[in-house]
């Protein structure tokens, strides 16, 4: 992985819907990041890059079957036009799924180029010859790829130095340590009925911290045993 230059994070994204961006990127923390030159994003039309009238991007599949195949030939031309900086993207259910140490590897980055398919895919000669990687954000189809790079890209930009205001929290989210994150509560201190935890109001923060992580590890166990399964390998690793 390129380490990170000085400058923006660079994001490229390689769509036929260059409007969908930046979307949701553009508010919040990620919108105010884009505005203060933190991070880039540069939506490239795949079309601007067909060759026919027609701007044709995808064709019929050989061997047959429904639906239609995205060109390598117009995606090369597309990326060498596009230009950018850092690994290619290409999402799609098929590949690695997103997690924390994947987003926390781009974010340490110069940026990304991603690669938004459409239609039934990408020709697989093009995902070998630039060296793709696959990447998915779960177990389900999308009408495209821009949704999932809009997730993607949410989750690595907030990783940026000078996004988050108390970085510090950053360390104490869902995934950082292998849990899902503890409960939060605020006021009213007792609400239809139901009060904040008293570990919370005694100002004692050793005891708040180790209620928190008996929360977290409680929660992960219940629901999800495979992170609980994982946790539970690394905890006995280093205490071996």
């Amino acid at each position: 992985m390129e380490q990170r230059p000085d400058g923006p994070w660079r994001a490229t994204v390689l769509t036929i819907f260059p409007e969908m961006f930046p979307g949701p990127l553009g508010l919040s923390l990620a919108g105010r990041g884009l505005a203060e030159g933190i991070w880039s994003l540069d939506a490239v039309d795949i079309r601007g890059y067909a060759t026919d009238r027609h701007r044709s991007v995808d064709d019929s599949p050989f061997g047959g079957g429904a639906g239609m195949v995205m060109r390598p030939d117009v995606l090369d031309a597309a990326l060498d036009g596009a230009g950018g900086v850092g690994p290619l993207i290409y999402l799609t259910p098929r590949g690695r799924r997103l997690d924390q140490p994947l987003v926390r590897e781009l974010a340490a980055g110069p940026g990304v180029r991603v690669l938004c398919g459409r239609f039934e895919g990408v020709d697989q000669r093009l995902l070998e010859a630039r060296e793709a990687v696959e990447v998915s954000i779960g177990d389900f189809i999308l009408s495209g790829g821009e949704p999932a790079a809009l997730v993607m890209l949410d989750a690595v930009v907030r990783l940026l130095p000078g996004i988050v205001g108390a970085a510090e929290s950053l360390d104490e989210e869902s995934f950082e340590w292998g849990l899902l994150e503890y409960p939060h509560y605020t006021r009213p201190q007792l609400w239809q009925g139901r009060a904040v935890p008293e570990v919370l109001l005694s100002g004692h923060h050793e005891k708040i911290r180790a209620w928190r992580r008996r929360q977290a590890e409680e929660i992960t166990r219940r629901r999800r045993p495979d992170l609980w399964d994982r946790y539970q390998a690394a905890t006995d690793l280093s205490e071996g």
